[in-house]
């Protein structure tokens, strides 16, 4: 009897946004630079387990998954290379 293997897709998106025009609050910091952020969504198509990307022209300035969703703002990670500064904005 053959089974059928489990398709598994990947929905996630990214959200790209301007690090200049990127409103924040810093959760969590390392070296100056926060590394988990509050933001708010604006897109109602935005799900935990998409990416958020902050760049500054072609650099990126903050790389990571959003975590939670909760009242319209979601929460990301990025401990490894994120450049934003930790200061609420």
């Amino acid at each position: 009897m053959s089974q059928e293997r489990p398709s598994y897709t990947n929905n996630s998106q990214t959200v790209v946004v301007d690090a200049d025009t990127f409103e924040f609050e810093t959760l969590e910091e390392s070296n100056g630079h926060a590394t988990v952020v509050r933001f708010h969504i604006e897109n109602p198509d935005v799900r935990p387990g998409d990416v958020l990307l902050v760049l500054s022209g072609s650099d990126i300035h903050f790389h990571g998954m959003i975590g939670m969703i909760e009242d319209g703002r979601g929460v990301a990670t990025d401990r490894r290379g994120s450049l934003l500064p930790a200061t609420v904005q």
